[in-house]
């Protein structure tokens, strides 16, 4: 007997959702159903579902069994990576402020970065090179023996591993090369070194030599994350190699990302202008999300390079200082949304928090449990996050009634 089929109501957004309809019945699976959900709206990259929860109130918690649902349940899409706008188009020009729909610039790109894997995976090498430790791989399984690699195998391994390490990083630390050199030995492990008490110390040191030189390569290529550390552009008196070199800090994904396919310094500078005239309209978000988005690489080399006064900065790009345009930009420099992130950490450690708050003594303790109070008539989820960074902000000897606006 076949299952009945089942409906659902999926929320992209503040005002966009759709009917989803599945012939087969229910899903087995929270897994199952993202698929189908991807595969009927044509959504490509990671996604979490959220579902309306009638303990809090409908309010929508994460889905993570396929039994909190049934037939014509609201469940929520929340994109965990760029989203293709197969689904969205019909509300391009809303004024939505979700990160959801966010746009980021060039996602196609071959510079574009990601964040540095929890476990470094090798990379496939050139095939010759693959012949040559697949045989040593096996000599070594059968009768110990560690390959000797020749200096053109070695240095054809370093190269793909370097080429593998830039796309996450152009300067990566100690702890995420050497990452990089256990999970080459743990992969290949023919290639450990039996003078060495970790087996890739001499790996460890070889590619950070390599990185050295990729990253002149890259540069001499136009790299603009390279480029800007190059002697020709720093001052006179500051020209050295080791003065003031720009680096990413730990979040920061997309740095100093490059120019677009087929944009000018002079082309995306009249982006920039347009811009300006933009943001005086009303109901203009889709045009302007865009132009920010297309001249981000511009707008992050003036950071980095010339590093503005906040109040220069914000006469030159008015349309960043916006609560969907922060989003947007943290999105397209950590690739991570900052809002949900926020919240599910804040969630996560929410007990723990107000545990250690409620110890707190004197003035600032009766504060802070005054902050708590509201929590025992409503225990939403809202209404703990909200009394909870309260609470935060006076343990922090700061006023909460300049994060917090209350419209009646």
């Amino acid at each position: 007997m076949m299952a009945a089929p089942v409906k659902m109501r999926i929320v992209f957004g503040d005002d966009n959702a759709e009917k989803l309809t599945i012939e087969s019945g229910m899903p087995k699976s929270v897994e199952d159903l993202s698929n189908e959900i991807k595969r009927q709206f044509d959504i490509e990259g990671d996604i979490r579902l959220q579902y309306m929860d009638s303990d809090f109130d409908n309010n929508f918690v994460n889905l993570n069994q396929i039994s909190d649902i049934q037939d014509k349940s609201t469940v929520k899409v929340i994109s965990l990576s760029d989203v293709s706008q197969g689904c969205l188009n019909q509300s391009c020009e809303d004024t939505s402020s979700s990160s959801d729909t966010i746009i980021l610039s060039s996602p196609d790109s071959v510079t574009a970065r990601s964040q540095w894997p929890t476990e470094f995976k090798i990379p496939t090498f050139p095939y010759d090179v693959e012949m040559q430790l697949q045989s040593a791989n096996q000599a070594f399984m059968s009768s110990r023996v560690f390959l000797n690699p020749s200096h053109k195998l070695k240095s054809d391994i370093l190269e793909s591993l370097a080429a593998q390490i830039i796309r996450f990083k152009a300067y990566p630390s100690n702890l995420e090369i050497e990452s990089v050199a256990e999970a080459l030995i743990k992969a290949h492990p023919c290639l450990r070194e039996q003078g060495s008490s970790s087996g890739y110390y001499g790996w460890k040191i070889s590619l950070k030599y390599k990185m050295a030189n990729y990253r002149t390569k890259l540069r001499n290529l136009g790299c603009p994350e390279m480029r800007i550390n190059s002697l020709k552009n720093k001052p006179a008196d500051k020209c050295q190699p080791a003065h003031n070199i720009k680096k990413p800090r730990k979040a920061e994904v997309n740095f100093c990302p490059p120019y677009p396919a087929g944009e000018t310094l002079d082309s995306l500078e009249g982006e920039r202008v347009s811009l300006l005239s933009e943001v005086q309209k009303r109901h203009n978000n889709a045009v302007i999300k865009e132009k920010m988005a297309k001249t981000f690489a511009y707008r992050r080399q003036e950071v980095v390079r010339d590093q503005p006064m906040i109040a220069e900065f914000k006469t030159r790009w008015p349309g960043l200082f916006t609560v969907p345009e922060v989003e947007a930009e943290f999105m397209r420099i950590t690739t991570v949304p900052l809002v949900t992130t926020f919240f599910a950490q804040l969630d996560n450690h929410a007990d723990q928090l107000q545990r250690l708050l409620k110890k707190t003594g004197g003035s600032k303790g009766k504060k802070i449990k005054l902050a708590f109070a509201p929590t025992a008539q409503n225990e939403t989820v809202e209404k703990k996050r909200e009394c909870l960074l309260r609470a935060l902000c006076i343990y922090l000897n700061e006023d909460p009634s300049s994060l917090f606006k209350e419209y009646l």
